[in-house]
């Protein structure tokens, strides 16, 4: 791992929770970001697990730069030790210049992942397929904002929220009928294996949107799971498997 970029990464996460409101529900965020229990992360960090659950639930004081750097530099050596994949993915969004407002997740799959299995684990209801077509499965997913990626990211930018591999799930917040994130998907190529729009029903869909789908060849979804549990469920989604 580039220790430049662990560094910024590492500036970033202490950052955050330093300047949250709410700094231990901050720490915990991190530390589920990160898959690591707290029973783990307090071996790390060589205190009881207690002390980690105090700290999150904020039943102690607010710590200070010393207590959040060693959670943080905690974190941090144990995905490495894993072979750092969070890392490598946190990283990448950080050097692409996108913010916490822009991108809420980021990932890639060690094995493929079967699309309809996404779209359960997010409660997502299929409104246009790629009538064979297209890819089964997925090698990834990037959660954004729509509102602010329009505006702020250039075609460029926004082609790197592709990650790694274009054969992934856009999923695409803060939309109200999903005529704009499916516009602005017209000028990025390749376009991705599926788009799940957040947040509103099929009733509440742009009427042109399933045939933009058909016509560019990406599966098209709705979901009205609230964003925090979609998060939770793709932080938890298996990979692999059929």
């Amino acid at each position: 791992m580039d220790r430049t970029a662990r560094q910024q990464l590492a500036e970033h996460m202490a950052g955050e929770v330093t300047m949250s409101d709410e700094p231990g529900a901050t720490l915990r965020k991190w530390r589920e970001e990160f898959d690591v229990t707290g029973a783990a992360l307090a071996e790390a960090l060589d205190v009881s697990p207690s002390v980690v659950s105090d700290y999150e639930s904020g039943r102690r004081d607010s710590p200070g730069i010393g207590v959040v750097r060693r959670f943080v530099e905690g974190l941090l050596d144990i995905d490495e030790a894993r072979g750092g994949d969070r890392l490598r993915q946190f990283a990448r969004v950080l050097s692409a210049g996108f913010e916490s407002d822009i991108v809420h997740d980021l990932r890639e799959y060690p094995a493929t992942v079967p699309l309809r299995r996404f779209y359960s684990a997010v409660e997502a209801r299929e409104v246009a397929g790629t009538g064979g077509g297209g890819p089964s499965r997925l090698a990834g997913h990037t959660v954004i904002n729509s509102i602010q990626a329009i505006s702020r990211l250039s075609s460029e930018e926004f082609y790197r929220l592709y990650g790694q591999s274009t054969n992934r799930a856009l999923v695409f917040t803060d939309v109200t009928r999903g005529e704009g994130p499916l516009v602005a998907l017209r000028v990025v190529t390749p376009t991705p294996t599926a788009v799940v729009l957040h947040g509103l029903s099929e009733e509440e869909l742009w009427e042109h949107a399933p045939r933009l789908a058909n016509a560019d060849g990406y599966s098209l979804a709705v979901t009205e799971e609230p964003l925090d549990s979609m998060l939770a469920a793709l932080r938890d989604l298996p990979s692999g498997g059929g």
